[in-house]
């Protein structure tokens, strides 16, 4: 079978296509046929030796690239009862140690990674669901905060954002979507309340304009870290979806970075409210995998609205 695999970190040039060995499940994982495999960030700086300079990755001589997958189920290991090969699914690979990734025409997962794909919805569609719905909500678990509170969400036009406007509405909480001026109307019919603009010269400042003294909590998908601090109240809370990326725990503010993990559960609670029209799902564009080097330009190059997506 055909996969994308690096070999040496650099630019989207040494993504290469190959062919591999057809893997096979063990006990308690699932062989998924790929229909489709979402672009991330994540991708990017993994193959470009970002997260192994950090000592998030030990050398490895192949490194397997892509998170996301929507497919078919082809193959169950022993112990697998709550899937059957035809069955539509999604699953998150949250390991960055294997030589496949989800880039690829096949891939094996734990069974508890996996879930039911979304009802109504394509399955390039579905693939932009795992790992943006889980950080999002992963996000908003740690925030912890009660019906009613505050929160701002920075690059809530984004993947991530957009899935935290949506869920943060969906828990009762109050939202500040900070995204380009063009998207006031994108954030807002997710559910945001209130809207600044990221040319706004204090962000920070802005926000404490429309909510005074300051919001409760803070998403921050924009990286925008310290500039982001600033708008929560003293005591608050801020959670930073990318690894290393969270400021200081100023005035008292609890302070977290999302740890992305896998959760099959979790992932099918998600699915459920895709299939009820509760999230939104954003294609921006499908490409063929012997293109993913093309898509790593693309991902590199614009702020996307949604996420590209490889099928094999």
């Amino acid at each position: 079978m055909r996969a994308v695999v690096v070999r040496g970190f650099g630019g989207p040039e040494v993504l290469e296509l190959v062919e591999v060995a057809l893997p096979q499940p063990g006990r308690g994982q699932v062989r998924v046929r790929v229909a489709a495999a979402g672009v991330n960030p994540v991708d990017a700086v993994t193959r470009s030796g970002v997260l192994a300079g950090a000592g998030l990755m030990a050398p490895r001589a192949v490194t397997g690239i892509g998170w996301d997958v929507a497919g078919t189920v082809d193959a169950v290991g022993p112990g697998v009862t709550r899937f059957a090969p035809g069955q539509p699914v999604v699953g998150l690979r949250d390991r960055l140690d294997t030589d496949l990734g989800t880039y690829a025409e096949q891939v094996v997962l734990d069974a508890d990674t996996l879930a039911p794909a979304p009802a109504g919805a394509t399955l390039a569609q579905a693939a932009t669901l795992p790992l943006n719905g889980l950080t999002a909500l992963q996000a908003l678990d740690l925030l912890d905060l009660p019906a009613g509170s505050t929160v701002l969400v920075t690059g809530a036009a984004g993947a991530v954002g957009g899935f935290a406007v949506e869920l943060a509405v969906l828990r009762g909480l109050r939202v500040v979507a900070l995204a380009g001026e063009g998207d006031e109307p994108l954030v807002r019919g997710l559910g945001a309340e209130w809207f600044v603009p990221r040319t706004a010269p204090d962000a920070a400042a802005a926000v404490r304009e429309a909510v005074p003294g300051g919001v409760d909590g803070a998403i921050d998908a924009a990286l925008l870290g310290v500039r982001a601090l600033g708008a929560v109240r003293g005591r608050g809370a801020f959670v930073a979806v990318a690894a290393g990326s969270a400021p200081p725990a100023l005035r008292g503010i609890r302070v977290a970075n999302v740890w992305i993990t896998a959760d099959g559960p979790a992932l099918t609670r998600l699915c459920a409210l895709a299939a009820d029209g509760r999230l939104t799902l954003r294609v921006a564009d499908t490409l063929p995998l012997a293109r993913a080097a093309h898509a790593h330009r693309r991902l590199e190059a614009s702020h996307l609205r949604g996420r590209l997506v490889l099928t094999p």
